[in-house]
C-alpha cells in the first residue's frame, strides 16, 4: 500500500497562487485559516491547504 506525500509549498508559491502578500499569507497562517508546518525552521503550506481555504471562501460568497 503506498500513501500520496502531500505537495507541500513555500511561501512565496502561495503569494503566486493567491496573488496576495508576503505578510497576508502569514496572517492567514497565524490565524489558523491556512494550516502549514515548519520544516527546520522553514514555513511549508501543503496544497491541498491552499486549495481548501480557495473552496471555503467561494463558500462565503456564495
Amino acid at each position: 500500500m503506498t500513501t500520496a506525500t502531500p505537495e507541500l509549498l513555500t511561501v512565496s508559491d502561495v503569494m503566486t497562487r493567491l496573488k496576495v502578500g508576503r505578510s497576508k499569507v502569514y496572517d492567514l497562517i497565524r490565524t489558523h485559516r491556512l494550516a502549514s508546518i515548519k520544516i527546520d525552521g522553514a514555513r511549508r503550506i501543503p496544497a491541498d491547504a491552499v486549495h481548501d481555504f480557495i473552496q471555503h471562501q467561494l463558500e462565503e460568497a456564495a
